[in-house]
């Protein structure tokens, strides 16, 4: 028998497993953004003339729906189990990289490798970061810090294996190797992902009270299905609530744009796409270092706290690092500049989505964890839906493919956006002492 102790442990590493398996592969997806973008000058391929915005809209959609479906997955993990619905989002897992691999046509790919991975994700990711936060108590933001470093350490492990498998086997083949480790890591992580026993209890008690109601079992797992519980009104209605949704939505909408264009930003100010997959493996290192940094700075100093801090800094890093970046004439300076860029960028911003769903438990308690974090994960998957396709239109008519200036009004509008968030984090801060 296990100890609570032991359990929290095997949460904690299986919980990384699964985030470092698909937001890892997620978050790497900078470097099929820039193969892609240079397959598109080359004749006879299914991304021959397609623009970067239109390619953009895999990555986007794998990320966007990754939160987008969060309240079905956060249902379904109340209703029935995490380990089931973990088990749903490996098969979407598997199946996206496996018909990614054999698809013609770039609609092809946004279905599979957009919306189908991020169904994927979703589903083994949303279990792992509902459950986990029931577990630990004081060092939740420690905890917490830990189970989301896996993002980075996934990217800095996916994003030089994805390349190099693109360069030695091709990249059809390369997603179905990646596809292959992909779906066993996510088994092995999704066996030990349950709830802990107080909550676990109380799940047993309302579905059991909402079994008697439905009647027949059918009917019951019917209900179920699409039974999607809502925020509660009150808190709907409260100023904390729209704090929170107004700057997790500019957040989200600034986040995922640079991660995506780090490798085909790199290759304008004169690097390879070896090493322009180098600076996505950099920057998801600092993600991971921050992340956990930052959760247990934040369990001492408070995580709205932090949640401010990091927001900000992201803002300044912005215009003070990525948009010079993009003007200075000579290319040794700009390199500085965005090696800079990438570091702080890591560190600072990836801070945000560990702290964001330990402030929801700050904010609005417990009990009403599961309910608000399904809703505003929603929200900010439909800000990545709105973020970083614009940013990527921002491309368009500048030759963006050599010149650094190219990515200017890109870089104005990521900085714009995460200082907006960093005026929602301080609404947010003014309700929380507020109180009640």
């Amino acid at each position: 028998m296990l100890t609570p102790a032991s359990r929290s442990v095997i949460i904690c590493v299986s919980s990384f497993l699964l985030v470092f398996t698909t937001c890892g592969t997620v978050f790497s997806f900078g470097v099929y953004q820039d193969l892609y973008q240079s397959m598109s000058r080359e004749p006879g391929n299914p991304f021959t003339g397609a623009s970067p915005a239109a390619i953009d809209v895999i990555g986007t959609l794998s990320v966007a729906f990754m939160t987008i479906a969060a309240p079905l997955a956060t249902a379904w993990t109340k209703r029935f189990s995490p380990r089931i619905v973990i088990s749903l989002g490996t098969a979407f897992f598997f199946l996206s990289a496996m018909l990614a691999s054999f698809s013609t046509q770039l609609w092809q790919f946004i279905l599979t490798q957009g919306l189908m991975a991020g169904l994927g994700t979703c589903f083994a990711y949303m279990p792992a970061v509902t459950v986990a936060p029931t577990w630990y108590g004081p060092r939740r933001g420690l905890a917490l810090g830990i189970i989301m470093s896996g993002t980075g350490v996934g990217g800095l492990v996916w994003a030089p294996a994805l390349q190099a498998l693109n360069a030695e086997v091709g990249f059809r083949n390369g997603l179905r190797i990646s596809g292959g480790i992909s779906t066993f890591l996510l088994l092995i992580g999704g066996i030990f992902i349950d709830w802990d026993p107080v909550s676990k209890a109380r799940l047993e008690l309302e579905n059991a009270r909402l079994k008697a109601a439905a009647g027949k079992s059918w009917k019951y797992s019917l209900v179920s299905l699409w039974n999607v519980p809502l925020v509660d009104w009150r808190i709907a209605r409260s100023s904390k609530f729209s704090a929170q949704l107004l700057a997790s939505f500019l957040q989200s909408a600034a986040y995922y744009t640079p991660v995506f264009f780090f490798s085909a930003y790199a290759k304008t100010l004169g690097y390879s796409a070896k090493q322009g997959a180098n600076f996505i493996a950099i920057n998801n290192a600092c993600n991971a270092i921050g992340k956990i940094a930052f959760g247990m700075i934040a369990d001492r100093f408070g995580r709205i706290n932090m949640l401010l801090f990091t927001t900000v800094v992201s803002a300044v890093a912005s215009f003070g690092f990525w948009l010079p970046s993009t003007l200075v004439p000579s290319l040794a300076s700009g390199q500085g500049l965005f090696i800079t860029y990438t570091i702080t960028y890591g560190i600072f911003a990836s801070a945000y989505v560990s702290l964001f769903p330990t402030s929801l438990v700050e904010l609005f308690g417990p009990q009403n964890f599961a309910s608000v974090n399904g809703i505003l994960y929603m929200a900010r998957g439909l800000a990545t839906l709105f973020g970083t396709p614009t940013a990527g239109a921002l491309l368009r008519g500048s030759d963006h493919l050599t010149d650094p200036s190219g990515y200017l009004h890109m870089s104005i509008m990521v900085g714009a956006l995460l200082a907006g968030a960093s005026v929602g984090v301080v609404w947010v801060r003014m309700e929380w002492k507020r109180g009640p």
